[in-house]
């Protein structure tokens, strides 16, 4: 009880004292986290909209794949993405592995799947003839988009929340890909998971807190947009 109390009073002291490494810390995490889940919306918004309104023969069984995907293990992610980013990999030479386009790119391979699963289920919810009613007044394709989005955004929204949140609160491929580097590519989590792994209890503890409330702050800024009425 008494490293919980503690780890509590050092996050709080972290937090207002304006640590300058916790806060580089907390300020990379989020610029990683936030860069791979607009990434995964730029990916997934089309491809849902796509399975979403379009019939195809074997529709159902691609998104049963899709939604497979929001539970692919992040370890597996950073095994997969390792592999492709090492200097002896199809990707080497780009000379990515342990920097931060690393974590960003393992980051949005999680992401994008649960942003896509909730995105189509988002989609498929409103009215078939929407579609075809945009259409006749003459929409192009990125007019039709866009009016589906702005009709589905409170889900969308939820979709994007979940998405921030598969993100940031990763740990196994950012460890993996980034190599948790101080100063280059260490996040909270990886950072976490040091200090747990050193038995610093109170200082992984204190970390753990600014971690759930940016994770909060996030969502809580997400949430009045979602909850936004025109």
């Amino acid at each position: 009880m008494s490293t919980i109390l503690e780890g509590l009073k050092k996050g709080l002291i972290m937090l207002f004292s304006f640590d300058r490494e916790v806060y580089s810390i907390a300020f990379f995490s989020l610029k990683v986290s936030i860069t791979a889940t607009i990434i995964s919306v730029i990916i997934a918004f089309p491809i849902s909209m796509f399975l979403a309104l379009k019939d195809f023969p074997g529709k159902k069984a691609v998104i049963s794949l899709v939604n497979l995907g929001m539970s692919l293990p992040p370890t597996v992610v950073g095994l997969w993405v390792s592999l492709l980013l090492w200097r002896s990999g199809p990707l080497g030479i780009l000379k990515l592995i342990y920097t931060p386009t690393a974590i960003i790119i393992a980051q949005t391979v999680i992401a994008t799947p649960i942003v896509l699963s909730l995105a189509t289920a988002a989609f498929q919810q409103l009215d078939k003839k929407l579609k075809w009613q945009i259409m006749s007044l003459g929409a192009t394709p990125l007019q039709l988009m866009y009016l589906m989005v702005r009709e589905a955004r409170y889900s969308l929204m939820a979709a994007v929340m979940a998405g921030f949140g598969g993100a940031i609160s990763e740990v196994g491929a950012s460890m993996m890909v980034g190599g948790n580097i101080e100063g280059y590519t260490r996040v909270l989590t990886t950072a976490i998971v040091l200090e747990t792994s050193k038995g610093n209890f109170d200082t992984a503890l204190a970390l753990s807190i600014i971690l759930m409330v940016l994770s909060y702050l996030a969502t809580f800024w997400l949430t009045l947009i979602q909850q936004r009425r025109y």
